[in-house]
Formats: C-alpha cells, structure tokens, sequence
C-alpha cells in the first residue's frame, strides 16, 4: 500500500494488535478515541476515494509523512482500505459493523468447556459434592444412556436443602429442570446466539450438545464465564 510501506516498522508492530469497538479502537488494553484529524480523513476519503495519500494531505495542508501513522490506524483498524496504484477508500463499514464481523466469527466450539455431568438417580447430596469438587454453577443430568434429561443449578440444590428433603434419599431427578424445558446449543452455532440464549432465559449456563436420535448428548458447555473470555479474546486479537 502506497504510504503504509513507509510506516516505522516499530509502529507497526504496536499497531499489529488493533482492535474496534464502538468509535475508539483498542490498542491492547490502552483505548483511544479517533482525533479530529483521523475523523476529517476519513470524511475526505468517502467523498474523493479513491485518493491517494499525497492528495489527501494536500486538502490538509499537511506533508504524507505526517499524515502515515493516522492513514495507518485506519486501515488497520478496518475504516479504510487500499490498493496499490489506486490509493485509500473507505470500507463503508461503521465501526459497529467491524465489530459485529468480529464476533460473528466466534462459534460455540471454539470457546466450549467441558461438562459436568451425573445420573439422574444420585442423590441431592451426591450432586451437592459433585458441583462443589467441579466449581460449577450447573450440573446436566443424564439417564442411562447418556442422554440428557435434565439440568440442576445452585438454585435447585439449595431449595432442596432449605426445603427439608433428606438430600441423602432424595434422587437429583426430583429437582430437576426437566426437557424439553432446557435451551441447548450446537457446537456450530455462533457464541453470540448462545450469549442472547444466557440473556433471554436469565440462566448461568447452556448445554452444548449434539443429535443422538430424537434425544441430545451432552459435548460441552458455555457459561458467563465463556462470553467474557470470548469477550477477552477479541480485545486482545487472539
């Protein structure tokens, strides 16, 4: 690109982990908000692009070399784009946009963890310690062969146990949610779909599963806590 091969190698190197969110872009973990300068660059290059660089500095009054490290913020941060011989135009894209593309890339298999599972017949006291030695907030409950039947949060162990059920007697199955009242996510589905799924049912987790006939296997799981490291991820790049 015309005026990015002049771009000091060292600020290119701190520029290769820019990220967009909203009107800032992220450099990583240091947040700037784009200058008047940057914001009449990019109205320049909407209304005459393609331009070249030295045209653009022209209508700013200002020498190319001045204007490389802005030009380059831009196009790596996805406003502008450019071609050799052509010169910089802009990608028609806000930075709301980029930053939807980002995320539309993360799918559920990428950021999955693994379940925690037991049978439907241990006892409430048994799913008790089961949650406790896997610090999880949400047990999947599975029959015989395997199949998920149901799902046991915090909430349902401690209303068991407030309630005065002999938790040592009382099978897991009583307290349970039962399908097909459990929302489930695909391994290819995207991250954002099982995050809206986490918001609309006010739940702490979601079953990953794949078809096993008419019934569902347990793969996986995405919790509040997969969103915030998908979250984590697109800040630093990864």
């Amino acid at each position: 690109m015309e005026d990015n091969i002049y771009v000091d190698s060292l600020f290119l190197a701190h520029l290769s982990r820019i990220i967009y969110l909203s009107n800032y872009v992220l450099i990583g973990v240091l947040t700037i908000e784009l200058n008047k300068r940057q914001n009449k660059i990019l109205q320049i290059v909407k209304n005459n692009g393609p331009i070249t660089g030295e045209k653009i500095a022209e209508q700013l009054n200002l020498t190319r070399a001045t204007l490389r490290p802005d030009l380059a913020i831009l196009t790596m941060a996805g406003y502008l784009d450019a071609r050799p011989r052509v010169g910089y135009f802009y990608t028609g894209k806000s930075s709301t946009q980029l930053l939807s593309e980002s995320i539309k890339k993360f799918y559920v298999k990428d950021f999955q963890s693994l379940p925690s599972l037991i049978k439907e017949d241990v006892s409430v006291y048994e799913a008790i310690t089961k949650m406790f030695l896997d610090d999880v907030g949400t047990l999947f409950i599975m029959n015989q062969a395997n199949e998920l039947v149901g799902v046991c949060s915090r909430k349902d162990l401690l209303r068991a146990t407030m309630g005065g059920q002999d938790v040592h007697a009382t099978p897991v199955n009583i307290i349970m949610t039962r399908m097909p009242n459990i929302a489930v996510v695909f391994p290819d589905d995207l991250l954002l779909y099982a995050a809206n799924l986490l918001i609309d049912r006010e739940i702490d987790s979601l079953p990953v599963v794949t078809q096993k006939g008419s019934a569902f296997e347990v793969t996986g799981r995405i919790t509040k806590t997969t969103i915030t490291r998908a979250f984590v991820a697109l800040i630093e790049d990864e």
